[in-house]
């Protein structure tokens, strides 16, 4: 049966991948993005704005939502290499971290989730991090915050938000292998490793939008080998 989804962040990476597949699987995607999305119906928009925001929910007005699917997410410059340094990022780089990372997701759900109770078991899915995790941070002191914040968010939301019928899962993996994981693996800029196929998130996924709606799926950690 055809979904109705909204993609964050479908300009490249998991977003990009995850818009993708499920438009060439017949699915009505809305994909939101500052520059242009991969596939689907695209919503030209700065989430780290409220302006931004608004112009989503907007976008999507009265239409019923089968899924928000919260696949952006960025990070300070230097992240998660020997080069990062905390004492280098800006205050200004710290707050836009956290909008894209936590208030954006909170804010996106609040606005639409009218839409998603239309539907006959709508979800949202959030991609986490394994930094968000208890006694796990890294020293991107700016992404463990917005990371470890939205898991309080998730788990929040789904009580401020019982009423409604939405299910809530948040995913937190590994590192993707996206392109820009490929590059910095193969550059030297990230250590020898394997990232987690982007098959795997893709089909975790499409695992949770399957469950029936007697089923919350509430966090999914993703390893690497």
């Amino acid at each position: 049966m055809s979904k109705t989804l909204l993609v964050v962040g479908a300009s490249r990476g998991i977003g990009g991948a995850i818009a993708r597949h499920f438009h060439h699987h017949g699915h009505c995607v809305y994909s939101v993005s500052r520059t242009a999305a991969q596939a689907g119906k695209w919503i030209s928009a700065d989430i780290s704005t409220a302006a931004g925001i608004q112009k989503v929910i907007a976008a999507i007005g009265d239409s019923p939502l089968d899924a928000l699917l919260y696949m952006g997410g960025v990070w300070e410059k230097d992240a998660f290499t020997d080069a990062f340094n905390f004492q280098n990022s800006s205050d200004e780089e710290t707050r836009f971290v956290l909008a894209v990372n936590l208030v954006a997701p909170i804010e996106l759900t609040k606005g639409l989730a009218k839409n998603l109770a239309m539907a006959e078991n709508p979800r949202a899915l959030y991609i986490g991090s394994l930094s968000g995790l208890e006694h796990s941070a890294s020293k991107e002191v700016a992404n463990t915050a917005s990371k470890f914040g939205l898991r309080g968010a998730v788990q929040s939301l789904r009580l401020a938000l019982s009423y409604e019928g939405i299910g809530f899962t948040l995913i937190n993996p590994g590192n993707i292998a996206t392109e820009e994981v490929i590059s910095d693996i193969e550059t030297g800029r990230f250590s020898q490793q394997t990232p987690i196929p982007m098959t795997d998130i893709i089909e975790t996924v499409e695992w949770v939008l399957a469950r029936s709606a007697a089923v919350d799926v509430g966090e999914i950690n993703l390893f690497q080998r």
